[in-house]
């Protein structure tokens, strides 16, 4: 199995005048293979957000070795890291991250979009992505008259429809109940075997955490194994 993933020795500080440096990442080292699902179980202010961060090249390292999708984080140029993030990571957030002046298919369709690829393909492929997660026409809804739970699917649809390699989920049902959480775990899941995407979800819910392949605990920065 190929590595999508390879830290080793990663660290990330942050500085506020007249205080200690605090390690938000500490010395960390994990390896994620192709199509593994991981889950990063830990309390807020662990440091689970920051490290997803440096995986999605939206931030750089400290110290110690970041390789991402063959590709070694620190040596890319910031139009690099962006071009890896919208064409082979997808991304889902608690705040589902979308455009309220988009509508769904738009929305969808924007990394597609980002990435030249023609406009009637790359609704096509919204559409398709949309259908995928139970919102089949919903292209044209505006994000205003979605519920929660719609939205963090319009999320999930905009991750998958770029076919990623790998997926990287911060807190995505943090904010739904108990219905929507497990539609949205479900999404992730069927991603994850059928594209065969390696997705790694970050989470202070071990219910959540359980439905993954490997199951890790985050504190001050550092990463221990979970209970599976």
């Amino acid at each position: 199995m190929d590595d999508v993933i390879t830290c080793a020795g990663l660290t990330r500080r942050f500085v506020s005048p007249g205080l200690d440096p605090v390690e938000a990442v500490a010395r960390l080292d994990l390896t994620v293979g192709a199509g593994e699902f991981v889950a990063i179980e830990g309390p807020s202010g662990s440091g689970k957000t920051t490290l997803l961060g440096l995986i999605a090249g939206l931030e750089l390292p400290d110290e110690g070795s970041l390789v991402v999708l063959g590709h070694d984080v620190s040596r890319l140029s910031i139009a690099e890291r962006a071009r890896l993030r919208r064409s082979r990571i997808g991304i889902v957030l608690q705040s589902y991250g979308l455009l309220a002046a988009l509508t769904a298919g738009e929305n969808v369709a924007l990394p597609l979009a980002l990435d030249g690829v023609a406009a009637t393909e790359r609704m096509l492929r919204a559409a398709a992505a949309l259908s995928r997660v139970g919102l089949a026409g919903k292209d044209g809804a505006r994000i205003d008259e979605l519920s929660g739970g719609e939205r963090q699917r319009v999320a999930v649809a905009r991750a998958l429809v770029i076919r990623p390699a790998l997926v990287l989920a911060d807190e995505p049902v943090g904010s739904l109940d108990d219905d929507n959480a497990r539609v949205v775990l479900d999404l992730l899941v069927e991603l994850n075997a059928s594209l065969g995407s390696a997705v790694v979800l970050v989470t202070h819910d071990p219910i959540s955490a359980a439905r993954a392949h490997r199951h890790l605990r985050m504190h001050d920065g550092r990463l221990s194994e979970g209970i599976h």
